[in-house]
């Protein structure tokens, strides 16, 4: 694509000089980006597309929308908690966070209040088609036909109805390199940030790792990266491996490292890219201590390799291991209790008071049957708090399954937790599914956010508890029962009792021991946990943060909690590759910017006066604004007049990123 000859209009708009782009050019783009969007409104021109109207194409409803749920359910339950990890971070700005199918149809959507009428305004909700043919060049549709991130940007959109938007679009692969759907997120052009495509490859990737495991199961699954740190993490490669060795998918990172189609890998082995074999991993792997291996790919590059192995069927299915050992890999000497707290409740033990006296009730009640109904603020950690529950428990061999129950569409959570026979509805696989019920049997079932769960299944719920038997969608036979139910909710459910939208009786069938965890800016452990996080985000050596950033974070309040700390921190991470201290040039512009809001309202204490950005050294001087933006874009200025222009000085003159500095001056131009 980077070959691609431009003319003469497309040079005038990488200049900046296109009169009929002004906002996109002024953006200065890099050329390929440019043949995009060129070759997007050329397409829009062949099929004879009007900017003025767009093509009267209805909207999905009724059953045509639930077939189109149906066809894509088994990996829209894993992407919906990925979109609200991803809108939590770009919800202080007018936008939704938007999925579609392989054909462009939204799916899901979560958005802004304020900038829900906006989008009404071209429909972007569930059931629309966002195709090029539909929409003309638009984030989703031209996302599609390249099938590379792209970002669409005010005039950039061929029809006028849609140049008040902006758009952050990638696609999302399935294993063997076909489109699931597109990611996206779409504004307000005005609340543009360069930083939202990072964020929404991330989501995507973290989509298409989950996604791997999920839709091939039984598999090997082999991480390997370059540079150790990064195993386990979003940036490696991974591969689905038969246990004969055979390549079966991989994830996009994996393709591009080693550099082949997704086809081309599926025809190699284990052997041929590592030029070793599936027992020799396994033999390996199968010590508890075992570290990564360091091999080489097909073009002599070295990489550190790390395997998942599903051992209990490994060693079922007649593999040669069987004749040596017959059930299990050999158990690992018995640790000290140390060892075995640090992978269960234990873990979250990081120095707060108050979540110390948590897991001291916790421990009491393990194996009890008590069921435990675990409150707080989202993002506080209540999943994690669960998991390790569950693994100090005597299921912890069993699964652990969770389920949000508000990231679920309404029309399919009933099948999602108690599964289906063949034939149940339309979309359904033909050989019908197991519920979240039956996958958890004989582990532990956790229930996030029961207090969205419709009032319908509330009833259903409650008599699966007391009978402790279900049976699936469209089925007769009844299936027993056997998890530990774990729940938890950020609402308050008494006064949803008292409002008619919770069961009573359900309720107090949940609350056999109930525990608040503390927001996270009422903790006294944020040290640990930023050290803690950073070392899963940046490997060995971890990042730290320089001493400026520590007392930012130390004096914000966390509105998003664990779950916003570790998007800062992960986001901060990719953007320090290479560096060892974290500076405030590598946190996202939007925490940034809330940080300054925050000391503006007081929400931060005077002391932090000082984290906000300076004013240069002639803004005493100068008379007063009339307004607040007029008085940041005065001050940017004079301090690009002392820095000569230079906007990297400017930006350490002022203790704001650069990306800050030219949004402002956009802003006002606008």
């Amino acid at each position: 694509m980077a070959n691609i000859q431009t003319g003469p209009l497309l040079r005038g708009r990488l200049r900046g000089d296109d009169p009929d782009r002004p906002i996109a050019a002024a953006l200065m783009l890099d050329e390929e980006h440019e043949a995009v969007i060129a070759q997007s409104h050329q397409r829009c021109l062949s099929i004879g597309l009007s900017r003025i109207r767009a093509p009267e194409i209805p909207p999905f409803a009724g059953r045509d929308l639930i077939e189109t749920l149906g066809h894509n359910r088994r990996w829209l339950s894993l992407a919906v908690p990925m979109m609200e990890m991803l809108h939590a971070e770009v919800a202080r700005t007018p936008c939704m966070v938007v999925l579609t199918d392989a054909c462009g149809t939204v799916i899901h959507s979560l958005g802004d209040a304020a900038f829900e009428a906006e989008a009404t305004r071209v429909a972007l909700r569930p059931g629309v088609n966002w195709s090029e043919a539909a929409k003309g060049t638009n984030g989703i549709g031209t996302a599609l036909m390249s099938e590379t991130p792209i970002l669409v940007h005010a005039d950039e959109h061929f029809l006028y109805a849609n140049q008040f938007l902006t758009s952050s679009a990638t696609p999302i692969f399935d294993p063997r390199g076909n489109i699931l759907g597109v990611l996206d997120v779409t504004g307000d052009r005005r609340g543009y940030h360069r930083h939202t495509m990072g964020l929404v490859r991330l989501a995507a990737r973290m989509i298409e790792n989950t996604y791997l495991s999920e839709a091939l199961p039984h598999v090997v699954l082999l991480h390997f990266h370059r540079h150790a740190g990064h195993l386990g993490g979003l940036m490696d490669g991974r591969l689905a491996v038969r246990r004969d060795g055979q390549v079966v998918g991989a994830n996009p990172n994996a393709l591009e490292q080693l550099g082949l189609s997704s086809a081309a890998v599926r025809m190699n082995s284990v052997a041929s890219l590592f030029g070793t074999s599936i027992d020799a991993l396994a033999d390996h792997f199968r010590r508890a201590d075992a570290a990564p291996l360091m091999l080489r790919l097909p073009g002599g590059e070295s990489c550190h390799v790390d395997a998942c192995f599903d051992w209990p069927r490994w060693y079922a299915i007649g593999h040669p291991y069987r004749t040596v050992r017959p059930a299990a890999p050999p158990a690992a000497p018995e640790p000290p209790v140390a060892a075995r707290e640090a992978t269960g409740l234990g873990y979250l033990e990081t120095g707060d008071a108050r979540l110390q006296s948590i897991i001291g009730k916790l421990r009491k009640i393990v194996d009890r049957g008590i069921s435990l109904l675990i409150t707080g603020d989202t993002g506080t950690g209540k999943e994690l708090l669960a998991r390790g529950l569950h693994q100090e428990s005597s299921r912890a061999s069993k699964p652990f399954v969770a389920v949000n129950c508000a990231s679920i569409p309404e029309t399919l959570i009933e099948a999602e937790l108690f599964g289906y026979e063949r034939g149940a509805f339309t979309g359904a696989r033909a050989e019908g599914a197991a519920g979240k019920f039956e996958q958890a049997r004989g582990g532990s079932l956790f229930l996030d956010e029961i207090g969205d769960m419709p009032l319908a299944l509330q009833a259903r719920l409650l008599r699966v508890l007391q009978e402790r038997k279900l049976t699936p969608l469209g089925g007769k036979r009844s299936v027993s029962v056997d998890v530990a139910l774990i729940c938890a909710t950020h609402r308050d459910l008494l006064g949803m009792i008292e409002a008619g939208s919770f069961r009573e009786d359900l309720y107090y069938r949940l609350n056999g021991l109930v525990v608040k965890l503390p927001p996270l800016r009422e903790r006294s452990d944020l040290p640990a946990l930023i050290e803690r996080l950073l070392g899963q985000f940046s490997g060995p050596p971890a990042l730290q943060l320089a001493q400026d950033v520590a007392l930012l974070f130390a004096r914000y309040d966390w509105p998003g909690n664990l779950r916003q700390l570790a998007s800062v921190l992960r986001t901060a991470a990719a953007m320090a590759e290479g560096c060892s201290i974290i500076g405030r040039e590598h946190l996202p512009d939007d925490f940034l910017e809330d940080c300054e809001r925050a000391a503006r309202t007081k929400r931060l204490p005077a002391a932090d006066a000082a984290m906000a950005p300076a004013p240069a050294p002639q803004a005493a001087a100068i008379a007063p604004p009339a307004t607040i933006k007029q008085a940041e874009v005065e001050t940017i200025r004079r301090a690009l007049e002392a820095a000569g222009g230079n906007v990297s000085a400017a930006s350490k003159m002022l203790e704001i990123s650069r990306n800050t500095i030219y949004r402002k001056l956009r802003r006002q131009q606008a």
